[in-house]
């Protein structure tokens, strides 16, 4: 077998493997044997185009109308010509199943199922990138480089996968890329041996030939795998949940403490907004007399920097028996002690811990770290809430209007850290709050006015369709709009309280599910809510429910029974439901007279969905930040491959006839000189090939054997340009490898490094870019006169 056949498998190997990191991500892994089927073809056709032979761009230009016609085949043949040619049909047919790939990638949660578009998206990408490395890898024989694809591909999985095994798909996709490394090094070194070693030694291999560097090499590879495993516990990464974990006590760390950072969690809700397929979460069971109002917390959002809200850095702590009492509940203020059993899903994978607030207690296996400002549990070491069932015990507060309206100033260190806005807020938005609110003696009642115009008075349509909205100006466009979801309501409502002085903060979880028949409550992903909460002292934090249609707004906020009414009982937001927006009053004849009368009879819609586990940037986020990260380093390390390149052709396995011998003598002393220029020996193009040898010696501190080796290129040189004949030499291509051994030997480090990554001889790239440039500038001139015609013709 050649080396470019080993090559070309290896190369498809190491994209295989690679792509198992994507395997997660799906319910099913069918479409793994079709990608290994159509990347075997399209790898075929690179060998046949290689030894052909084609010229590489027509190569890889084979392979690329390759992919595309095995694609047509898979997804488009009833729209394509003969089945196989792609025609507008077919091309408009491909770009629907990748939007509808898109949208599904958004729609469901991992693991999502393998729709029609998610196919082609996985087969398509894996074909892409298995060009790639085929390119460089084989067509363009530098196998370095084809590990920045692969590691895009395994960095698109990880950003998107949960993380549980993640380890596993690294190992995988380091073993492949070590593997075509090792198969090019193999290739390298036997075409190095022809050229300058002797012939063999009886009883084995000799030393210092093609194993020891082959042992080497497995050395190296096997050190910076290890490295690369070790060094990623020091540091924090991408991990799924709703937030990222930093420091030693979430994640992969010591535990023992430390603090969360997060990142805000409902980046990616809008897009799961719509969701067609409702999945059940979790089922929970209560001896709560008000089931239909328990909402389950995952974290609350208090870091308002004027465009949205997330999370703030916390210190973590082991989780206490029994919980610290709230901040801020007084004993005179109603409660009751409830117990909730959950059981959560298998595929629910969540790093955070959905509980009722505020939780007194909990039981569960494990382990948790609890974050006492929010009162959540946090995962630590990897662990999240996938197929768990655990108990907790909370309180139902159950506070009166006169408590809350009567409630004292909150210390004025929470007042401080609670009421803080951006001056980058409009100002429309405080103005809007105190408008709203005019008329009103206490923050309890310009809380309830903010609910009640926000729900009921206000106008506004409960619309999933309505982008989350970015910038400064977001809160103030819906306060104008009137449409959006429960982000835009419980941002809104909590920004306005802060301008009126009251302590806000937005949390994130889940609304009341479905009652069962057996007693229990389904709570599934379009149960997912968001709400404002606001603190009153006494009381501690309170939840309002702004949001029109959504949830149940709490009976301490209804200070009228005549006047005021409640939302009504509705379909469970866990059934189908309509994500169209509220544009007409519903007819239901459940629907009170006073909400007739305002046109704001709710009707069912569509409800937020957090997906299991994930969080982050949108795919295509993702997949644009790891090509853009690609693009930047393969800038970065543009020099260092050109140099490479440059390097292999003029050391390579050619000039070997006696023709050749001249060409292939000038283009090794051009790689001499060029390497001493890299290592700051800067070319004397007005010296002889002798006295610029003696030059190098001198400056680069050559020792005995490296200085022979100098003299020994340019005596060759001088041969050929001056000799009638040549006199045959051998093992110049080793002579300069033995100078650049030694000019590396005597430079300092940072010479060395900037000889490796930034090459001082890559200026030659340049001056071949001037000069063509002057060429076909001349050519153009000479041509001119040309297409003019002669002087004085008539047309």
């Amino acid at each position: 077998m050649s080396g470019r056949t080993r090559m070309t498998l290896c190369a498809a190997a190491a994209t295989l493997m690679a792509a198992c990191a994507l395997l997660p991500l799906v319910e099913s892994a069918t479409w793994l044997v079709q990608a290994a089927v159509l990347l075997a073809v399209q790898s075929g056709v690179g060998a046949a185009a290689r030894r052909v032979p084609l010229a590489r761009p027509l190569t890889v230009a084979a392979q690329a109308l390759a992919a595309l016609l095995l694609l047509t085949l898979v997804f488009a043949r009833g729209r394509a010509v003969a089945g196989v040619v792609p025609g507008p049909d077919a091309f408009r047919h491909l770009t629907a199943l990748l939007q509808q790939g898109a949208d599904d990638v958004g729609r469901y949660a991992i693991p999502a199922p393998l729709t029609p578009g998610i196919r082609l998206m996985l087969v398509g990408g894996v074909l892409v990138i298995g060009l790639i490395v085929d390119t460089l890898a084989v067509t363009l024989r530098s196998a370095g480089p084809a590990g920045l694809p692969l590691l895009a591909l395994y960095s698109v999985a990880a950003g998107l996968s949960d993380g549980g095994s993640g380890w596993l798909w690294f190992l995988l996709a380091a073993a492949g890329y070590l593997m075509l490394l090792l198969v090019e090094g193999r290739d390298r070194l036997s075409q190095w041996g022809r050229v300058f070693s002797g012939a063999s030694r009886a009883g084995g291999a000799e030393p210092g030939g093609t194993v020891a560097p082959v042992r080497t090499g497995r050395r190296i590879g096997a050190v910076a795998l290890g490295v690369a495993l070790v060094v990623p516990l020091a540091l924090p990464g991408m991990r799924g949940g709703l937030l990222d974990s930093a420091g030693a006590g979430v994640g992969p760390g010591i535990g023992g403490g430390g603090t969360i950072s997060a990142v805000n969690p409902l980046v990616s809700l809008r897009d799961s907004l719509n969701v067609d397929q409702d999945r059940r979460v979790m089922t929970l069971r209560t001896d709560s007399p008000n089931a239909e109002s328990l909402y389950l917390r995952i974290v609350s959002l208090d870091d308002f920097d004027g465009t949205t809200w997330k999370p703030s850095q916390r210190h973590i702590v082991g989780v206490p028996d029994p919980f610290p009492a709230p901040a801020g509940l007084d004993s005179g203020v109603r409660r009751t002690e409830i117990t909730t059993t959950i059981s959560t899903a298998d595929w629910y994978a969540q790093d955070w811990l959905p509980m009722p607030y505020p939780p007194s207690g909990v039981r569960i296996d494990g382990s948790w770290r609890y974050e006492p400002v929010g009162m959540t549990l946090v995962g630590d070491h990897g662990q999240n809430t996938r197929g768990l069932t655990y108990q907790v015990k909370s309180l139902d507060v159950q506070p009166t209007a006169e408590q809350l309206a009567s409630a004292a100033q909150p210390p004025p260190a929470l007042r401080q850290e609670y009421t803080k806005v951006p001056k980058s807020l409009p100002a429309d938005v405080a103005e809007t709050a105190r408008r709203v609110t005019e008329g009103t003696a206490n923050h309890y009642e310009q809380a309830v006015k903010l609910q009640d115009w926000f729900a009921f008075d206000g106008g506004f349509q409960y619309d999933t369709q309505v982008d989350a909205g970015t910038g400064p100006q977001a809160i103030s466009r819906f306060l104008k709009d009137k449409q959006g979801f429960c982000i835009h309501f419980s941002f809104a409502m909590a920004a306005m309280a802060r301008t009126l002085g009251i302590p806000a903060r937005v949390a994130v979880g889940f609304a009341s599910g479905a009652a069962r028949s057996d007693g229990s409550v389904e709570v599934g992903l379009k149960d997912a809510h968001a709400w404002p909460e606001l603190y009153f002292e006494g009381v501690g934090w309170t939840r309002f429910e702004p949001t029109p249609s959504r949830g149940t707004v709490p009976q301490y906020t209804e200070t009228d029974s005549s006047t005021k009414v409640t939302v009504p009982d509705q379909a469970p937001p866990t059934g189908r439901a309509s994500t169209a927006p509220s544009t007409a009053p519903s007819s239901s004849a459940g629907c009170p007279p006073q909400l007739k009368r305002l046109q704001e009879c709710p009707s069912p819609s569509a409800q937020a969905a957090l997906p299991a586990g994930g969080h982050g940037p949108r795919w295509y986020t993702a997949a644009a930040w790891v090509l853009g990260a690609l693009v930047v380093v393969l800038l970065l390390l543009s020099p260092l491959l050109w140099r490479a390149r440059t390097r292999s052709l003029r050391l390579g396995a050619h000039g070997r006839g006696p023709a050749d011998a001249p060409g292939h003598r000038l283009a090794l002393w051009r790689e001499l000189t060029d390497t001493a220029w890299d290592f700051g020996i800067w070319p004397d193009e007005s010296l002889t090939p002798r006295k610029a040898a003696a030059r190098i010696i001198r400056l680069g501190r050559l020792d005995t054997e490296a200085a022979a080796s100098v003299h020994r290129v340019a005596d060759a040189v001088e041969q050929v340009l001056y000799a009638p004949r040549p006199a045959p030499v051998s093992g110049l291509a080793e002579d300069v490898r033995r100078v650049a051994r030694g000019l590396r030997d005597t430079a300092s480090r940072g010479i060395r490094l900037r000889a490796v990554l930034a090459p001082r001889s890559t200026a030659r790239l340049s001056w071949a870019l001037v000069a063509r440039w002057a060429a076909v500038k001349s050519r153009v001139a000479a041509l001119a006169p040309t297409l003019r015609g002669p002087r004085g013709q008539q047309g």
